[in-house]
Formats: structure tokens, sequence, C-alpha cells
């Protein structure tokens, strides 16, 4: 169990180095305090133009934008930033159009929300300032092997990655009969593929069967999950754009075959999953906000500022398939609220 003991010490050295933002779940609804920022920015009389390109429609990157504009609007002051809201629909064509017609426009910074618009963006400008939110690991989506915290490049952000051993933990505390575990991801997503791996140490500690469960895109996730519901207890699905979108195909195989999914995040929990480690995604849009407020403002280099992560982590669990699947959750998780 050492491994799992440095993981949790690291992610928690982490998680308080942003302490500076707002706590919360997933849905929260308010932000960090902005203190005397707003009066400063309203005395500058500059005017900025940030471009936001977001990967696709889903309620965490939604939350996540929103806290990134909430932040910006309270920091700079109303009618001292404006925004040039794009949705990338989960196409690497469209978003390259975004980012090269931000870089065209020559705005002040971009908000590149998931990763392949912070990889689109690191590629099109080594000039523009590039901030990331709901990004799981930077060195990871850039390539970068030497990682000290900081990118050393024109990007810096904020991650949407929770402590996976307890993740690991949660699975085994409420499926203590598991013998082997099917990982499920999008081959195309590189942040999935690490949060696969990190998982999977995990389970090897505690001596827990896994096989890797992967989909190119959204048309093999039915044949893949199906495959995976034949020789597994449960599934583990991480914080991954295409399952997002695609919780309902999960959840429709998983749940006549009895196999309970642990999630990486509220939403994937919401559509399919038993239970997950919940960050707030508004928590970590805002603190990208914050960050966006000292690079422009107040001069910040950042090449040199470290990655920020949410500072409050929550237990949820889905009331409505866990009484399905006849599991009890114990008292110390938090129901997520879901549509009847």
């Amino acid at each position: 169990m050492k491994l799992k003991k440095i993981l949790a010490i690291m992610m928690a050295a982490a998680m308080g180095v942003a302490m500076t933002a707002c706590g919360g779940n997933s849905d929260s609804g308010s932000g960090a305090d902005s203190g005397s920022g707003n009066e400063s920015s309203a005395n500058s009389g500059k005017t900025y133009t940030i471009g936001i390109c977001q990967q696709m429609e889903h309620d965490a990157l939604d939350q996540a934008t929103q806290g990134f504009i909430d932040a910006c609007t309270e920091l700079f002051g109303e009618g001292n930033v404006e925004f040039d809201q794009q949705n990338a629909q989960g196409e690497q064509a469209m978003c390259s159009t975004i980012i090269n017609n931000f870089v065209s426009a020559d705005v002040d910074l971009i908000l590149a929300n998931a990763t392949l618009p912070l990889q689109t963006a690191a590629q099109a400008t080594a000039d523009i300032p590039i901030l990331g939110t709901s990004i799981t690991d930077y060195a990871t989506a850039l390539g970068i092997d030497d990682w000290t915290g900081a990118t050393g490049i024109n990007v810096s952000g904020t991650s949407d990655l929770a402590p996976i051993d307890q993740q690991e933990d949660m699975l085994l505390e409420l499926l203590p009969d598991t013998q082997k575990v099917g990982i499920l991801y999008c081959s195309a997503e590189p942040n999935s593929q690490y949060q696969a791996q990190l998982f999977e140490e995990a389970l090897e500690e505690d001596g827990i069967e896994y096989e890797e469960y992967t989909a190119a895109d959204s048309n093999e996730i039915q044949t893949v999950v199906t495959s995976a519901v034949e020789s597994c207890d449960a599934i583990y699905v991480p914080t991954d754009n295409t399952m997002a979108s695609n919780t309902q195909i999960v959840n429709n195989v998983c749940m006549p075959a009895k196999v309970p999914v642990i999630a990486g995040e509220q939403g994937i929990c919401s559509g399919c999953g038993i239970a997950t480690l919940s960050i707030s995604y508004y928590d970590i849009g805002y603190k990208a906000g914050e960050m966006a407020y000292q690079v422009l403002e107040e001069g910040a280099d950042i090449s040199t500022m470290e990655i920020q992560t949410a500072p409050k982590v929550t237990k949820m669990y889905n009331p409505t398939i866990c009484e399905e699947l006849g599991i009890t959750v114990p008292d110390d998780y938090e129901a997520i609220e879901t549509e009847s």
C-alpha cells in the first residue's frame, strides 16, 4: 500500500496549493472571494478580450466555463472583459478553426476547456497566454516529460483530477466481493489512459484483477461495454469526455447485466454510475478565472504558474442506480440529484 500513500500525499499537497479557490461540489454556484481585485481592475480602464473554446456540450464542462466567466466578470469588473465563447462539438476540425480565429483576432487570453482545445491552442500560438480547465494531467496532454508543476511555456490552468487511489478505495468499500474490474475509456483521450494506469496500480496493490476496455469513439461503446460486463464484476470509468457524453449507452448495457460502475466524476455517475469521488467543475473554472486576472492585470508569468487543483473532493452516490442494484451506501456519501 506504499504507492497509495505516496499518491494520497502528492494529491493532498497539490490540493493545498489550490486553497485560494472556493469549495463545494460540482453543482456549486458560488465562487471565491475576489477581494480588492474588482476595484483595482475598474481603475485600470482596460478592456480585455478572452476567447473560450469548450470541447463539447456537457454539464461538467459547462460549469467550468461558467465558473471562469463569473470569476473574470467579478475580478476585472463589469464591462472590462469580453468573451468570445465557442463550442467545438467534440470535433478536431472545428476546434482548430475556433483556436485559429482566436489567434488571428489576437485575443488577450485563451481559455481551453478540456484536453483537445488545450492541445490545439498550445500548437497554434506560443505568444497568447493559454489557461486550461477540466484537464486531468497537463504533462500527458502536452507531452512534457520532466514535469515540475508548471509547463514552462505560455500555458497554465486547473486540473480536474480527483485522487485515483481513493476512488479505488471507494470501489472496494461499496463492492468488497469484486474480483475483476473492467477499465472503460476512450482510447483517443490520453488523460483517460493516464487515470486508467493509476487506477490499475491501485488495484494491483490490492490484488484485484483488471482488464482495459477501450472505444475509439462513441460508435464502439456499446460493443465494448457488452464485452466488459460478460467477464467483470464492476467497471471503472475515469473522467472521460467521450464516455461522459454517452452514459446512457453505458447504463443501458450495465444495468440489465447488474454490473455496477464507479465513475471518475459526478456527470458520469449521474448517468451510469453508483458512486464517484467528485470535484466541483465550477470551482476549477472559477480558479482559472482568478489566474486569468493574475496574468492580464497583475502581470504574472504564466510559464511559471503551477497547475491548480480542486480544493475539495466529495463522496457522492447515485441513489436510483444503487437502489436498483441493491447497494447500501455509508452515511458519509452525498446523494446526487438525478431526474426521476
